[in-house]
């Protein structure tokens, strides 16, 4: 299944046409804040009225009171204003300190939900995408969301009531003189459409740069050990600098689109300000109009394109924030391809197999992606209480074949059953907990031996250290915890830096062992180990229960000279190899069958 997180196709979006697509799409994400935004909406609608009231009574002011000097009049609707301003000031506040709250808890949701659905993603998806990319995801794109809702939703809203409130106060007042006012604002919003898809696109781009940026950050940070022993800060320092040109050309661009709707509405400002004031006067000169209501008009006007002018900075903020919503989504909308069979589809849950078999492997083939197949036709049985090695030239499909038995991919064709069960249909905890993996480079967390060994073991979890203790003394896995400094204490770091590559191979073979499971993997388990702790760790499987079944494998031919049967994995084919000497032979000579 491809999973690549690509560039998003906004063309179906600009078709329907953004404002209307835009809302429908950030709507659902407030929906859990219902009582929040109602209370918010009703904040706004209390200060635009209060906002739209001023004029008038400014105008009221003028053209009765103070032309006949009733300075009573004037100190009577003066504290009515200053109540006024009160008013819209406190329903401001309200609004602004219920949405900062919306904006972070809409933030700690969607990086939970992200991170929730990563987990529940195969290893082909993190085969397919930089880790740097997806951490931009979780950190930058949900935080552009997080500034939108928090800050200038509630902006955007109230400056659309805004404007409409003040546009129907223009036309009801004099229609001439609103229809003049408005057209400039027309021609401006006609612009805003034409040019919001170009804002979005460079948005997206400049967001898409910095995940690239992260990306490129992430893996010379990891690697920087080998960076520096191959003398190569020079190769990477490059690619750095050619991702950081390409994300500051991207934020250059989205800066400039980011600002180019605010002098287009300051132009319109000012020629409708210009417009009214001609026609006023003029009406004013022909007895139609009085100087009160023309400042109350001009009031009105400028109450029209301030929120317009301020809609205009808003405006980029909506588009980058449905830009991250693009980037978030991708990565929500995607849905892993080892789901968990319900019993009831009507295929082939189990079958029926020999006695003593565990694992059987049934016309297998896989293929990554759309490549070809790195396995065609597999069938081969394991039983239990056997040690099978795995051998072959690099890059012949060992690991595969591994990884499809722990179900790390689900095979392309066939099927592979575990204990008579199609191994599609277990839950990842009843699997996981019969089926043991160790990597050739195992994966730590920053904790402790303890926390690291304990990684996914309800069994042992709530145990004491004494408890613990005794269960590895048992497990015969203490002689492997003395060669930690502080035993159960001693500190991991993910990185691994703390500890030697070996010492993290003999972790996570205890974290695997602790669990006796029925089948135990080891792909090059014992590549960083020295010879001594080899004997230690095979001394430790001969004391698995009897009925574990031992997958090994192994370039070193001593590691698998004990093994029961030998398979040859190579050219797509998994051979049954016979003696140790044959699979000496086909390694030699790259056979593929014997």
């Amino acid at each position: 299944m491809n999973y690549s997180l690509s560039k998003t196709d906004m063309k179906k979006e600009e078709d329907k046409g953004v404002l209307v697509t835009a809302w429908r799409r950030l709507f659902p994400l407030l929906a859990e804040e219902g009582r929040v935004v109602t209370i918010a909406l009703i904040a706004i609608l209390v200060s635009s009225v209060a906002t739209l009231v001023v004029p008038i009574l400014i105008a009221r002011i003028v053209d009765v009171y103070l032309i006949t000097k009733d300075f009573h009049g004037v100190l009577v609707y003066s504290a009515w204003l200053f109540g006024i301003f009160m008013v819209g000031l406190t329903a401001s506040y309200l609004q602004i300190r219920t949405m900062g709250g919306v904006g972070r808890r809409l933030l700690f949701n969607l990086r939970n939900k992200i991170f929730t659905k990563l987990q529940e993603l195969p290893v082909g998806f993190f085969n397919q995408n930089k880790a740097g990319d997806l951490i931009s995801r979780i950190n930058n794109d949900t935080d552009k969301l997080n500034q939108f809702f928090a800050q200038a939703l509630m902006q955007f809203i109230s400056n659309v009531v805004l404007i409409a409130g003040t546009a129907v106060f223009l036309l009801a007042i004099n229609f001439e003189l609103g229809a003049i006012a408005l057209v400039p604002a027309v021609l401006a919003l006609v612009a805003t459409q034409l040019l919001s898809p170009w804002v979005k696109r460079t948005s997206l781009k400049s967001l898409q740069t910095l995940g690239g940026m992260s990306a490129e950050i992430q893996e010379s940070i990891n690697n920087f050990k080998v960076i520096v022993a191959f003398n190569r800060l020079d190769y990477f320092r490059d690619k750095f600098k050619e991702s950081n040109e390409a994300n500051y050309v991207a934020s250059v661009a989205a800066g400039v689109a980011s600002n180019i709707f605010n002098p287009i509405y300051v132009l319109a400002s000012a020629l409708a300000q210009l417009a009214v004031l001609a026609l006023g006067i003029y009406l004013i000169a022909q007895g139609h109009f009085l100087i009160g209501l023309l400042i109350g008009y001009f009031l009105y006007v400028n109450n029209f394109y301030t929120p317009l002018r301020q809609l205009a900075s808003v405006w980029p903020s909506w588009q980058l924030a449905l830009a991250g919503l693009d980037r978030i989504s991708e990565v929500l909308a995607l849905e892993s391809d080892l789901q968990v069979m319900p019993a009831d589809t009507g295929e082939a849950v189990t079958v029926s197999m020999a006695p003593n078999a565990v694992l059987e492997f049934k016309e297998v083939a896989f293929h990554y992606q759309e490549n070809k197949d790195v396995l065609r036709n597999i069938n081969f049985t394991l039983e239990r209480g056997k040690t099978y090695a795995l051998v072959g030239p690099t890059g012949g499909g060992k690991t595969t074949t591994a990884s499809l038995m722990a179900r790390l991919y689900d095979p392309t064709a066939g099927a592979i059953y575990l204990e008579g069960k199609d191994i599609r249909f277990y839950d990842p905890a009843e699997r996981s907990k019969k089926i043991g993996f160790i990597l050739q480079e195992p994966f730590l967390f920053t904790g402790t031996v303890r926390e690291n060994i304990l990684y996914g073991n309800e069994e042992h979890q709530g145990y004491t250290d004494q408890q613990l203790m005794e269960v590895l003394e048992k497990a015969h896995l203490t002689k492997l915890l003395s060669r930690f400094s502080e035993g159960l204490d001693t500190v991991v770091a993910s990185s691994g830096d703390a500890i030697s590559l070996g010492q993290k191979q003999l972790i996570a073979f205890i974290r695997a062992a602790l669990r006796s499971p029925d089948i135990l993997i080891l792909d090059e388990a014992t590549a960083n180990i020295d010879t001594v702790t080899e004997q230690l760790l095979d001394e430790i499987l001969n004391e698995l229960p009897k009925s574990t079944t031992k997958v090994i494998i192994a370039h070193r031919l001593n590691t698998i000279e004990n093994a029961d049967t030998i398979f040859f994995v190579n050219g797509g084919e998994v051979t049954h190899a016979g003696s140790m000497q044959q699979a000496v032979d086909m390694l030699l000579h790259g056979k593929r069958s014997s």
